[in-house]
């Protein structure tokens, strides 16, 4: 199963116990997977469909608690391995639960008409938890944190993604709504901001498992900075050794070593001897010991010397 899947059969297990945070939920649910049916006698029926097993038994038992409706349940395959469950509310029932749960139709689709939810189904906190919820358990998917962060809600109005975003930023999170072919997406891309909405959701369960993750990456991902930066100093380190060496053995082999200042000569003899050596292990091993800033000043001397000398001899 994949880890939206998880998410989701975890969050179908869940229940509201208060009606109107039920309502919300609800209200999400066929926002997101529902539309208005109207058949050959013009009677208007509302049609849930969706792939999940688990939320349309979900979305059965809430219309059982919430209407005490018995909706009509059928299952046809899509694909070998998929089917499409559908829920439907006959006329009476339909007008009942779009009243009770502030839908409003929109304007005819191929298909049937969608539906548009009006503001105060979310007015509560909790309620905003619901609805989100629902949403994500309706039309959205979430990816596996060991790949990358993405969190989304397929929506197919605008109003409603809105309203979504709107309750998202109540638990601020930065949830940002964009256009892709006929929908819109709202969506989520920041790893601990998907965190935040797992908690929102009360998805706990998936919530460990995925700050766990989480987690690790960052340490993988600081770990490497780390050893990058570290090999980067090295590597300059090595170079700048490397050219102090070039630059005494020049001025060696141009005008002798001895013809240095004392405290030059003996610098440039431990370069040559200890290569590989820090400016700090440098400066211990000089009689009285020198500071990496006294080290880095006398090797600083000695290039200026040896490109007074190669300048000389052009």
């Amino acid at each position: 199963m994949s880890f939206s899947g998880q998410v989701k059969k975890e969050l179908c297990e869940q229940i509201s116990t208060a009606r109107h945070c039920q309502l919300a939920e609800i209200s999400a649910i066929i926002l997101f997977c529902g539309k208005i049916v109207v058949d050959k006698d013009l009677k208007h029926t509302l049609k849930l469909q969706t792939e999940s097993a688990v939320l349309s038994k979900k979305m059965y038992v809430l219309l059982k608690q919430v209407f005490q409706i018995g909706a009509e349940l059928t299952t046809r395959p899509v694909s070998a391995k998929k089917n499409l469950y559908e829920l439907s509310l006959a006329e009476g029932e339909t007008v009942l639960v779009l009243a009770a749960c502030k839908l409003t139709a929109a304007e005819e689709e191929k298909g049937g008409r969608p539906l548009v939810a009006e503001q105060t189904i979310i007015n509560k906190s909790c309620c905003k938890r619901s609805f989100i919820r629902g949403a994500f358990l309706a039309a959205g998917s979430v990816s596996n944190p060991n790949r990358a962060y993405h969190f989304e809600v397929v929506v197919n109005q605008e109003k409603n993604g809105d309203l979504l975003c709107e309750a998202m930023h109540f638990f601020d999170v930065d949830a940002k709504i964009i256009t892709r072919k006929n929908h819109y997406v709202v969506y989520v891309k920041e790893g601990a901001q998907i965190v935040d909405l797992l908690n929102v959701m009360e998805a706990h369960v998936a919530l460990m498992e995925f700050e766990n993750v989480r987690i690790l990456k960052d340490m993988r991902n600081t770990i490497n900075r780390k050893v990058n930066c570290e090999a980067a100093n090295i590597n300059k380190t090595v170079k700048a050794a490397t050219r102090q060496v070039e630059d005494i053995l020049y001025i060696q082999e141009k005008v002798g070593l001895a013809t240095l200042a004392e405290g030059l000569e003996e610098i440039a003899l431990l370069r040559i001897e200890y290569p590989e050596a820090s400016l700090k292990e440098l400066g211990e091993m000089l009689n009285p010991p020198v500071g990496k800033s006294g080290v880095n000043h006398r090797l600083k001397k000695l290039c200026e010397i040896a490109e007074g000398l190669r300048t000389r001899s052009i």
